[in-house]
This record gives structure tokens, sequence and C-alpha cells, in this order.
């Protein structure tokens, strides 16, 4: 299964060193990713190019101008520059757990897309991970359990591995919590969607707007919970001025049968 990781960025080189060392460590690097970049100055470049050179899967960089918090037109840049059959979505502030990789392609399925959880670290624990290049992505469970002991970690729970099995289509309407730092689909059932609604502008809502209107084309949810899990580095609370008028708009569609992006990939994606 061709497979594309894109990973959103914005000014933020060190974090996205960190969650490309990730990558490289991966179980499973039969992946290509795409850094999706909403506008980062030349030492993102430098950093991606760093990469490029060593990594052992093909890595692109596509960049916007910025213009403000617009990931779901760099979102839907990125879903355009690939031909990949399955495509997982994350943030260059996701350091992804060894087998994420792996286990979001075991769990794909036609007719579903996938959603996850993630590990929030401390801004100390994020700190020493940045200036040290820590390999979190390696470590072990006992590691972790130290780091919750110490509260540098929100939870454990998520480390738990569990397998494939019924019970992770046990809410196939949910759209609550799932979130574009660890969510995949499908990239036919993407383009059927239209993408993400570049009319989302501003922090917040873009991705619960994708997912309700996949659940609106008859996509369904299935939990990779307990399995593909990222570890959120931490950073300060983003400017969520747009907020309400995101929350309008999301209230807009719940209400509605609507399935295509206003503004999406065929639009501003370019598709």
């Amino acid at each position: 299964m061709n497979t594309a990781v894109i990973v959103t960025t914005y000014n933020r080189p060190d974090a996205l060193a960190v969650v490309l060392e990730g990558y490289c460590g991966q179980s499973d690097h039969d992946f290509g990713i795409v850094v999706a970049d909403d506008g980062s100055k030349a030492e993102t470049t430098e950093v991606v190019r760093e990469f490029a050179r060593r990594a052992p899967f093909s890595l692109t960089h596509i960049w916007q101008e910025d213009r403000g918090f617009r990931a779901a037109a760099i979102r839907n840049r990125a879903v355009a520059s690939t031909s990949a059959d399955y495509v997982i979505f994350t943030d260059g502030d996701c350091v992804p757990s060894r087998h994420f990789v792996q286990v979001h392609k075991q769990l794909a399925e036609p007719g579903y897309f996938l959603g996850s959880n993630r590990v929030l670290l401390s801004a100390g624990l994020t700190s020493h991970v940045l200036h040290q290049r820590l390999p979190i992505h390696a470590w072990n469970g006992m590691d972790w359990a130290l780091s919750w002991a110490r509260r540098d970690v929100n939870r454990v729970l998520p480390l738990m591995q569990l397998p494939n099995g019924p019970f992770r289509k046990w809410m196939p309407r949910r759209w609550k919590g799932i979130k574009t730092c660890n969510f995949s689909a499908w990239r036919a059932d993407l383009i059927r969607v239209n993408g993400l609604d570049e009319s989302y502008e501003g922090w917040g809502l873009e991705d619960s707007d994708l997912v309700i209107r996949l659940l609106h084309a008859g996509v369904k949810h299935k939990s990779a919970r307990m399995a593909a899990t990222v570890f959120h580095l931490w950073h300060p609370e983003q400017d969520r001025m747009r907020l309400p008028d995101n929350q309008n708009r999301l209230d807009d569609l719940l209400s509605s049968s609507t399935v295509r992006a206003a503004i999406g990939l065929d639009q501003g994606g370019g598709l």
C-alpha cells in the first residue's frame, strides 16, 4: 500500500528535526513524507534538506506564503502533491511512536478512516527533548512510566498496545476528539469530500469539519487508539481569535448533509 505521511509545520525547525528523526526510527520505512509548511522561514528548509539527504524514505517540502494560520490550505496542497493510496496526517510537533506508521497501515480498511490519540509532554521535558535531541520515539514503557511519575507527561494509558479487533469499530460515527495530528484516510475518500475546507482560517475545527464530511459521505470511524500514539511537544496556546467563527461554521455543517468542502482540493488545493 503506497502511503504518504503529511507533517504540518510552521517555524519550529527544532521540533520538526526531532519529529523527522522519529520517522527515521520507524519499524516500517515503506512510506514517503510530505512536509506541509505553512510559511516557515529558511531554517525549516535547511532541516528538510538535512533529512532528505539521509532519510530511508522519500521526503518532499511543500511551502506556502505566511498569511496567518492556514493549515487546511497547506494540507490540501500536500494531498494534491502525492499519488499515495493512503494518507496519514500528523503535525511537526508530534513525535511518532516507533510502530506509528506500521500500525496505521495495518489497521487501514476500505470504508473507514482512523483516529488515534496523543501523549502531552510538559514544557520541561519538551525543552530537554529539543535541546538534547532525545530519541523519545525509541523510549520503552519504563522510560515513559518514570516521566509520568515526574509529571512530565499527562498520561501513559495510550501507550498500551492493543491488537486489531471488532472493538475498534464500536463508535463508527465518532468525530469529537479526532484531530489531524493523528489521523489517516484513503486518498480517494479525501478527494471525494474535496479535502479540508479552506474556509477555516485561524486555529481550530478544520479537522472536525473534515471528519464530519467523511461521515456524511458514508466513511466510518475506526479507532487506532492504544496502538498508534504520538508524543506532543509542548508549545504556548495558539491564538483562538477566529474560533467563534469556525465554531459557527462547524455548527452549520452538523445540521446539514454537506459532503464536499466549499474551498478544497479542486480549488485552493489545485487538484
